[in-house]
């Protein structure tokens, strides 16, 4: 079956042809759009992670960058027994220099080891410290203007999560001044063993306008990475069915030039579902032939965008076994689909009509 199948899409190169760059479009469409996505929240989510048990944000807030709770609830829960160390962060975003929009980190002096030093020091009042994508792209190495507040540059980090790596950080005081808020939200490390849930429930006695989740929990339940999700779903598979429509036309002229063929091998005793299970074969062929085309597009498009220093980091992606997976399921369902519908409609015709040349 195989090798007719193979023989078959030698004889048709031009539908082919055309079959597989729409595969390979659309592939390469569902690769991108699921691996940037995927990369942007995991990015993000491991920021979040990177410290803390417990995420404290203000309560019914939409995004963190809206988020304003009182730094000094952190006497509060030092005081709990479980707690071993707490931290601070704001989350925010502001022109710096010509650069339109770069993330800005204010941070409490606990959390300044989280940045790995390439050269200088933590800032103190009034510096800052670069992300070595965002370093590269000044002009200025020395001071910057953040919110047209200008900052001596104290040093620089480099980071694997994009969203840092292209950010500057400054002291939490400095960062409050610019964004007039005390902090966007506070991490919580907690001893080993401890019950996070009650450990949750005692914080969020503090304060009716504060809520404590579990990092694990609000990473899961985050509005943001929902939206994304969400969007990422749907233009997937809109892609997906431009995709499906796209080779289904082109199959159905395809086996529509091929009705003598089919009609001969239905004269001389050849089942219909031989035939049909023949261009299915041909249609899986040109669906695995196309991904690993896409694959192989969709690393080189992710590792130029990685690598972009107009972007500095912040747009990122990773094509992970799982979304590899996925794809190649759907590309093959794409395939399938595309090529049994026309296929199914011409095993309902008369030999003899297919060998006239009567339309299908």
């Amino acid at each position: 079956m195989m090798t007719y199948a193979f023989k078959a899409i030698k004889a048709n190169r031009l539908k082919t042809s055309l079959i597989i760059l729409s595969l390979i479009f659309s592939i390469t469409s569902i690769f991108l759009i699921t691996s940037i996505s995927n990369g942007v929240i995991s990015m993000y989510s491991s920021m979040l992670k990177s410290d803390g048990d417990i995420i404290i944000t203000q309560k019914n807030i939409s995004d963190t960058f809206f988020s304003n709770i009182d730094i000094n609830l952190i006497e509060k829960i030092n005081s709990l027994d479980e707690v071993i160390k707490t931290s601070a962060l704001i989350v925010g975003a502001s022109m710096v220099e010509d650069l339109p929009i770069v993330a800005v980190y204010g941070v409490s002096e606990n959390r300044f080891k989280n940045y790995e030093l390439v050269t200088g020091k933590y800032p103190k009042q009034g510096e800052v410290l670069l992300g070595k994508s965002i370093y590269e792209s000044l002009k200025n190495h020395n001071e910057i203007l953040i919110s047209n507040e200008k900052f001596r540059v104290s040093g620089v980090f480099e980071s694997s999560i994009g969203f840092e790596n292209g950010g500057a950080v400054l002291t939490i005081s400095d960062a409050s001044k610019i964004f007039n808020k005390s902090a966007s939200m506070i991490m919580v490390n907690s001893k080993i063993d401890t019950d996070i849930e009650k450990l949750v429930n005692k914080i969020n006695i503090f304060d009716k306008n504060i809520e404590a989740k579990s990092t694990t929990n609000f990473v899961d339940n985050y509005n943001q990475f929902k939206i994304i999700k969400t969007s990422s779903n749907v233009i997937s598979f809109i892609s997906f069915c431009m995709g499906l429509l796209t080779i289904a036309s082109i199959l159905s002229i395809t086996i529509n030039q091929r009705k003598s063929e089919f009609g001969i091998k239905r004269a001389l005793g050849i089942s219909m579902n031989k035939i049909v299970i023949q261009i299915i074969n041909e249609a899986l062929i040109l669906g695995f032939f196309s991904f690993f085309i896409a694959l192989g597009i969709s690393k080189s498009v992710l590792y130029f965008i990685k690598n972009s220093s107009f972007l500095h980091g912040y747009v990122n992606g990773e094509i992970s076994l799982e979304i590899s997976v996925f794809i190649l399921f759907t590309t093959l369902s794409i395939s399938i689909l595309g090529s049994i519908f026309p296929a199914l409609n011409a095993s309902k015709t008369d030999p003899m009509i297919l060998i006239q040349g009567d339309k299908i």
